[in-house]
């Protein structure tokens, strides 16, 4: 088979001739069928330097795409790609891809254009930044004429001030007229000792060199456990996952790059409060107890700045449902968020740069690997009997009290039943490694639609009744137009409809989730002998 013209690399040890450089080697297999003559200075020789980005989380790469900046003197181009195919790029200027940048704050342009919906409202981040040389050498026939040339990439990254080499890169260019030489070449220099298929993009080899891998974080439960891990290590472990995950976020919030760093630290934070509430007795007596209160400290300190940043990332959407005012009105309402804001986070960065929060994540962590290390207690449970026993705990006491809603039922008894579900929907992730894939996916497919409901209602009221407060606050401050009042009202007005067709949707999708079908659908997935011995009751 004809090898494809592209994508070869090199081993640094090609070669037995005695010299130190490798493509050497190469150009001696070209040489014995073509004349092989360097061009220095030839289009697209020389030396480049290129940026990949990508968003903290790894949006563009989980949805295949590879966004690259390619430095120029002036200015420079992102090109985007798949599989190696591009896709679009576009010219950019007074752009430092060394820094943080919104999605939506790129210029305009197709790049732009396909990967602002993915990307938002997350910040593009520099992953790996190369250094390369490229030559071009000339392959020439018998009758001096060029018939195709050999491109060879030598690319560097830099990790820790130290100049890592890449493995060079190799592809024939096609001359036109000559298709048939530049097979040849290709076919030649696949032959060469030492030469292969490129195993992985250059984009994966500079992580590499860097130590570091695609999807190296998310902000999902991804900690690993095991059927027959004792209870014990399997929360210690689950913990200290949730304590990297809340970590790895702080310096993201303190630097402010982009609003979703503040919010994977409050999802970490709340599920570990979650785990010790549920989870925490299967621990050696009293640990957990004392970090309870302070996590609750913790997601009280960053409630505000959350809070606002609710407002701020939905404020498009808010103005486009003005009818009778409109969003020019609201301008000095989202001034006043901004203003806002910015004074709670100051707060919110004094309280994560505080002795309190380095001793909270320190004595945790320190408390967690004692636990993990420890190995099985006496008369411990496994966790997959504590997985069991307390997600049928869980689940029953969601069953029992949405169950006992009614149209009459006050908007706290809503409220409760979506703090109950985030407890269930929590577990189902802890231990989501333990259960059927076929049957975690139905069971929390249902909780989801459900939390959606549940959230839609409260995050409606919560808004509204925030709103009333701002606007008081901004009449104390004499920072409200008539104008902007009234376009707040009609907000206020849109948020009330919103939270009367979510309780209006409850009903039946709490049936689902719970009603025949949804308990058989929980009995499917805990469907497994269970030791009566086991903390919790059977959990069925």
């Amino acid at each position: 088979m004809t090898p494809d013209l592209r994508g070869f690399e090199l081993d640094a040890a090609v070669g037995d001739n005695g010299t130190s450089d490798p493509v050497a080697a190469v150009l001696d297999a070209l040489g014995q069928a073509f004349g092989v003559v360097t061009e220095p200075g030839a289009p697209g020789s020389g030396t480049r330097q290129h940026t990949w980005l990508d968003t903290f989380d790894w949006r563009l790469n989980r949805a295949g795409l590879i966004l690259e900046y390619e430095h120029k003197n002036r200015g420079g181009r992102l090109l985007l790609s798949r599989d190696n195919t591009p896709q679009a790029e576009q010219p950019v200027t007074s752009w430092h891809p060394t820094r943080p940048r919104l999605a939506q704050n790129l210029p305009a342009g197709p790049v732009k254009d396909q990967i602002l919906k993915l990307a938002s409202p997350r910040a593009l981040l520099p992953m790996a930044t190369a250094t390369g040389r490229i030559s071009v050498t000339r392959l020439l026939n018998a009758d001096g004429k060029t018939v195709a040339r050999l491109i060879v990439d030598h690319e560097t990254v830099t990790r820790a001030d130290q100049a890592v080499p890449l493995p060079p890169r190799m592809a024939i260019a096609e001359v036109r007229g000559y298709p048939g030489q530049a097979r040849r070449a290709a076919r030649l220099l696949a032959e060469t000792p030492g030469v292969s298929p490129a195993r992985q993009t250059v984009f994966l080899d500079a992580l590499q060199a860097l130590g570091r891998h695609p999807d190296d974080y998310s902000n999902g439960v991804t900690t690993e456990i095991t059927a027959r891990m004792p209870a014990s290590v399997a929360v210690a472990t689950l913990l200290l996952g949730l304590l990297d995950t809340l970590e790895h976020n702080v310096d993201g919030v303190l630097r402010d790059i982009d609003t979703e760093f503040l919010h994977d630290l409050r999802v970490a934070s709340r599920r570990t409060r979650s785990a010790i509430k549920l989870l925490g007795d299967v621990l050696p007596d009293g640990l957990a107890a004392p970090y309870a209160a302070e996590f609750k400290w913790l997601g009280d300190l960053t409630t505000p700045t959350r809070d606002l940043d609710v407002h701020l990332l939905g404020f498009g959407a808010m103005a486009a449902q003005l009818v009778a005012a409109t969003p020019a009105d609201l301008e000095p309402f989202r001034a006043f968020l901004a203003q806002r804001r910015t004074r709670e986070l100051r707060r919110l960065a004094a309280g994560l740069r505080s002795p309190r929060f380095r001793a909270l994540t320190d004595h945790w962590r320190k408390a967690l690997v004692e636990v993990r290390d420890a190995g099985r207690p006496r008369k411990s449970p496994t966790a997959d009997e504590l997985a069991v026993s307390r997600t049928g705990r869980v689940f029953r006491r969601v069953a029992a009290q949405g169950g006992a809603i009614t149209a009459a039922s006050a908007p706290e008894a809503l409220h409760d039943l979506r703090k109950r579900c985030k407890e269930l929907r929590y577990v189902l992730e802890f231990f989501a490694p333990l259960h059927d894939p076929v049957a975690y996916r139905k069971v929390v497919g249902d909780l989801k639609q459900l939390q959606d409901c549940l959230g839609e209602f409260q995050d409606s009221e919560v808004q509204r009744d925030e709103i009333r407060t701002l606007a008081d606050a901004m009449l104390a401050e004499r920072a409200a137009p008539a104008a902007t009042l009234l376009a707040m009202g009609e907000i206020a007005a849109n948020l009330a409809h919103s939270q009367a067709e979510a309780r209006a949707d409850f009903a039946q999708r709490f049936s689902r989730f719970a009603g025949p079908a949804g308990q058989q659908r929980v009995r499917d997935l805990l469907d497994r002998p269970l030791p009566t011995s086991a903390p919790g009751g059977a959990g069925r």
